[in-house]
């Protein structure tokens, strides 16, 4: 099993795609649009390379605030595998992204991690795993 994409609705298609650009470089526009084909409606994007996307949409007219993220319910972030934490961490503070949490960088003996918050409030996770063996890749009773 394979997660084909997520959509999301964001502030500002434009400030995702900065974002997600400068994590993964491959990522490239897919497609994109109008809102069900009304212009009035706003937009759509599919963001990604040839194996994953994210479906990006920027309403004309938003609903306002969808609640409070982990207290109310909805997308708390999305979680990314990759190679090389570090490269993504430097290609986003060349950028003048800052981690939301980098205390999971260490403490853990099977994996790294570090969260982001991009400009339209969204939090992102990258993760490293350090060991191909899934027992030590999901054991949870160490800190991270």
């Amino acid at each position: 099993m394979m997660l084909e994409h997520a959509n999301l609705t964001v502030t500002s298609i434009d400030e995702a795609k900065r974002f997600l650009t400068t994590a993964f470089p491959d990522f490239d526009v897919r497609g994109g649009g109008f809102l069900h084909g009304d212009e009035s409606l706003g937009d759509w994007v599919h963001l990604g390379n040839d194996d994953t996307y994210l479906a990006l949409q920027q309403n004309r007219t938003p609903a306002g605030d969808g609640g409070q993220t982990y207290i109310t319910a909805g997308v708390n972030h999305l979680g990314f595998v990759v190679e090389d934490v570090d490269s993504i961490m430097a290609r986003l503070d060349a950028a003048g992204y800052a981690p939301s949490d980098a205390s999971s960088l260490t403490g853990h003996p099977h994996r790294r991690r570090v969260y982001y918050v991009d400009g339209n409030g969204f939090e992102w996770e990258f993760v490293e795993y350090l060991s191909a063996a899934p027992a030590e890749r999901n054991f949870y009773e160490s800190a991270g």
